[in-house]
């Protein structure tokens, strides 16, 4: 080996440690200073397991509502040319660059009651403000994005090859979609339900406009809540160490969610769904 190949690795070496050195020290020291007794008082807050339940349960039908519109587009975007598309491509960035406080006063202008889309949404008995649907609006619009990027670079990755061989052997294209195309692409699809999970569990400020507390209306028949970012937001001002506590005992469960998802995955279990589906 070279010696400029050997610099060559040590300065990427010690480039990438610097940057999962900044990753997980913040987070180490939230943990070491709250310690385990922080985060099993914060857990065992019943203000916060509320909190974390609702933010549960809004942040799953945000990410199914993201798959169901995400994933198809995903697929139009990479498989398909028509005018306007590079337009599109770039409406589907636009809420990953805009100030997420600024996502909730559009949502909230969009969707007031005075608003011909607000006044058939509340038409429609569906409330908005200060209730779940409003939390998962929020998770929807600034985490969809994700879904559809990685959606659209699965759907590109998988082989044009493999897929006329589905056809040459009598599959219709919706055969060989469901048992070639949406197999193929199932991991890089799961990394972005991912990403929108964790965006949006992670969201502040759109909920503050939106919805800063939630009121029970279906499918949330819980008491009055805020979504667990908020939550530990106002009790930072209230009782620190109860905030860091609950701040801890969140970046544990979504960390636990990515490394059994992880694990999963490792154990091969994806590609013998695939063979299964297929």
């Amino acid at each position: 080996m070279s010696r400029g190949t050997v610099v060559a690795r040590v300065i990427a070496g010690v480039l990438s440690a610097s940057l999962i050195a900044l990753f997980v020290l913040p987070l180490v020291a939230l943990v070491a200073y709250t310690g385990w007794d922080g985060i099993l008082g914060a857990a065992s807050n019943g203000g916060f397991r509320t909190a974390l339940e609702f933010t549960l349960l809004a942040s799953g039908i945000a990410v199914g509502l993201g798959l169901l519109t995400g994933v198809p587009l995903g697929y139009v975007l990479a498989r398909y040319r028509f005018p306007g598309r590079s337009v599109v491509e770039s409406l589907v960035l636009v809420p990953v660059v805009i100030p997420h406080l600024v996502v909730g006063i559009a949502l909230l202008l969009l969707f007031a009651p005075g608003n011909p889309v607000g006044g058939w949404v509340a038409s429609l008995g569906i409330p908005v403000f200060e209730a779940i649907w409003g939390v998962v609006l929020v998770m929807l619009y600034v985490g969809a994005s994700y879904v559809v990027l990685t959606s659209q670079l699965a759907f590109r990755s998988v082989d044009d090859d493999v897929l006329e061989s589905a056809r040459s052997l009598g599959a219709t294209p919706a055969e060989a979609f469901l048992t070639v195309t949406l197999p193929s692409a199932a991991r890089g699809i799961l990394t972005g339900a991912l990403l929108m999970w964790a965006r949006g569990v992670s969201e502040v400020g759109g909920f503050i406009i939106l919805a800063y507390a939630v009121y029970p209306s279906p499918p949330w028949n819980g008491p009055v809540t805020n979504p667990a970012s908020v939550w530990i937001y106002d009790y930072y001002g209230i009782d620190p160490g109860l905030a860091v506590g609950a701040a801890a005992l969140l970046v544990l469960v979504a960390l636990g969610l990515f490394v059994v998802i992880r694990a999963v995955d490792r154990t091969g279990l994806f590609t013998a769904l695939r063979g299964w589906w297929s």
